[in-house]
């Protein structure tokens, strides 16, 4: 018995040993492409969250070697966030809309007339999070604004590909918009927002209720650090800030791909910018280039795109690149034109940064209202880190704060 007790001491020692050496293996690839600028709000914090962030990706590449479970289901697990309990000031209810589960945030103090309403879409690369993941964003954005909010839990990638979120996120807002006076929510006052992914999503879905005559008009888009092309993975933002957590250049082309494919096979040709024929490429060029970009912007640093070839089969592979259902900077201007008024947030130290100057430069182009806050010293996801306990980022709750304002100013 003795002998079987000490074998198993050994074989525990061996496997957590082995367990450790897999996940510093891990660490010793992913860190030395970090760079974490010191001009980011609290430097030391955000290299402690992108630790907990690599340590738990590392957990799940060799929980999906051992056939236990797939990194994303790990990450998953890792990033759905805790459950809340009650909130004092606000009435939460899970429900589908269109099929589609929501969480509404329902102001419980009584109101004369009827409230404003915060359609939301979480981020996390179309592939993680939830409604719970956001759920503090969201209980934030209701109490502080007085306003309803309906977070939408829309099905995520590789499992379900492109254009599986943004047709949840449509319905779910159909549904709302339909039955608002219901929910004590004027159908002239509902507004789509958010972040990263999300804002993805919530541009895509103002694009396409902009040209709806059976609808009430959106009152506006939020657009929080939003992924909007993928047509040019070089633009200034993504080489300045390639190695700067939480959204590494090779990340984004990761998820763009997950979500469009369901797979990042490709993941190279993206990066190289051979994923799109050049005919192609000068046709967006009006839209997408860094000719659009402030010079403030380049101060960092910037070498131009160096263009590549497309063989049939990788053009084949990528011919809904430009839907603009995909990727919003490429509608048309007459698209662009019907857009409700609109708030963009940007981060210097993100590689969507020139995603959201883009798109905030082509709606003013087309005289739409654009409200435009820019978080010098923050970074990708830095909002959904406003109250993280010890690692969280005062910058973050500056631009909460500044989406709660503009709400409240519609």
């Amino acid at each position: 018995m003795e002998f079987f007790n000490i074998l198993l001491v050994v074989l525990l020692v061996i496997f957590t040993a082995s367990f450790t050496l897999a996940v510093i293996r891990t660490l010793q690839v992913d860190f030395p492409n970090v760079h974490i600028p010191p001009e980011v709000d609290q430097p030391g914090k955000l290299r402690a969250v992108h630790a907990h962030m690599v340590i738990t990706s590392a957990v799940g590449k060799i929980l999906e070697k051992m056939g236990v479970c797939t990194e994303i289901t790990f990450t998953r697990y890792m990033r759905s966030g805790k459950k809340r309990g009650p909130e004092p000031r606000l009435r939460l209810q899970d429900t589908r809309f269109g099929g589609v589960p929501v969480r509404l945030y329902l102001p419980r103090v009584p109101s004369a007339a009827l409230r404003p309403a915060t359609i939301f879409f979480h981020g996390g690369g179309w592939i993680y999070c939830s409604i719970d993941s956001h759920d503090n964003i969201c209980r934030y954005i209701a109490r502080e604004s007085g306003s309803v909010v309906v977070s939408v839990g829309y099905r995520l990638a590789p499992e379900h590909k492109y254009p599986a979120a943004y047709e949840d996120c449509l319905n779910a807002t159909v549904h709302f918009m339909r039955n608002a006076e219901h929910y004590g929510v004027d159908p002239a006052c509902i507004s789509v927002c958010g972040d990263s992914a999300g804002g993805n999503l919530a541009a895509a879905v103002s694009q396409t209720l902009s040209g709806r005559a059976d609808l009430p008009r959106l009152r506006a888009q939020i657009l929080i650090y939003p992924g909007l092309q993928a047509v040019d993975m070089d633009l200034p933002s993504y080489q300045q800030n390639r190695g700067v957590p939480l959204l590494l250049r090779e990340r984004a082309a990761f998820f763009a791909l997950q979500y469009l494919h369901g797979d990042a096979s490709h993941k190279q040709d993206v990066l190289k910018g051979s994923h799109v024929p050049p005919e192609m490429r000068q046709k967006y060029k009006q839209w997408v280039s860094p000719d659009n970009i402030p010079e403030r912007f380049k101060a960092r640093g910037y070498n131009p795109h160096k263009t590549h070839d497309i063989t049939a089969e990788i053009f084949k592979k990528f011919e809904r690149i430009c839907e603009p259902n995909l990727c919003p900077l490429l509608a048309e201007d007459a698209v662009i034109q019907q857009l409700p008024e609109s708030f963009i947030l940007t981060c210097e130290y993100d590689v969507l940064r020139d995603d959201g100057l883009l798109y905030k430069k082509r709606l003013e182009d087309n005289g739409v209202p654009v409200t435009w806050c820019h978080l010098e010293d923050g970074f990708h996801a830095i909002i959904s880190l406003y109250d993280y306990g010890g690692l969280s980022f005062p910058s973050g709750k500056r631009g909460l704060d500044r989406v709660v304002q503009f709400i409240k100013g519609l």
